[in-house]
């Protein structure tokens, strides 16, 4: 797993949150449009991996298998 997949999956944990909307995620990538792309890809990885699940407008929800990397109940 890419070192900015585990951060936007940390990003979860910080919150608090099971459910983040994608402005929220691209935030914690930084301010550069480089790293956010990056973001998007790392998105994409954690869905393929059953990490993250796609909700409606443009949320995503941790998986029980993303909650037992980042231990959060």
């Amino acid at each position: 797993m890419q070192a900015l997949s585990m951060r936007l999956l940390r990003v979860f944990g910080e919150l608090g949150k099971e459910r983040l909307d994608l402005h929220t995620l691209l935030e914690a990538a930084g301010n550069d449009p480089a790293e956010r792309r990056r973001a998007l890809d790392a998105i994409e990885e954690l869905k393929r991996d059953g990490m993250l699940e796609e909700r409606s407008g443009d949320f995503y929800a941790l998986t029980a298998k993303a909650k037992a990397v980042i231990q959060i109940a």
